[in-house]
């Protein structure tokens, strides 16, 4: 799948990250990822644009959204990595920008689940989102609900 934006809940630690990009680096899978633009300071800040990070600003009018369809639409390949709950804290509704952004671009979205307590990584079906927000989120729910993952454990330690 050359392109892609792919839903990561819960981003809960911020092991998230590193889980990811080892799962993405063992099925060989290339991804760029949203990230607070805080963690791109320095000294972290050339760490972050390796790994194919990219900045955002959550509470600005910057035209993130318009940015990423733009950027996806000119490349071959992107896979986007998102956290939709936007922040590490539990939340009851997620941040549907990257919704604009796949619907935007014409790109399949694919939710991936961390089951920590089994220590799974669960990679969901690619699905095409219609634009009816309320519903393609409860599509993405619907796949976590169902693929049964344990949402709740807590995070083991190293």
């Amino acid at each position: 799948m050359p392109k892609a934006i792919v839903v990561v809940a819960p981003h809960t630690t911020n092991w998230d990250l590193l889980v990811a990009m080892l799962t993405a680096f063992a099925i060989g899978l290339r991804i760029s990822w949203l990230g607070k633009h805080t963690l791109f300071r320095w000294p972290l800040r050339p760490l972050m644009v390796w790994l194919d990070g990219v900045p955002v600003r959550r509470n600005s009018g910057s035209g993130t959204v318009a940015k990423l369809v733009e950027t996806m639409r000119g490349r071959e390949t992107m896979v986007l990595a998102v956290a939709p709950e936007g922040t590490r804290r539990a939340v009851s509704g997620w941040r549907m920008g990257f919704a604009h952004v796949a619907v935007g671009a014409g790109v399949p979205v694919v939710p991936v689940g961390f089951d920590w307590g089994r220590r799974v990584v669960a990679i969901g079906p690619a699905f095409t989102l219609t634009g009816d927000l309320a519903a393609d989120e409860r599509t993405l729910r619907g796949w976590f609900a169902q693929a049964e993952l344990d949402l709740d454990a807590p995070v083991p330690a190293p």
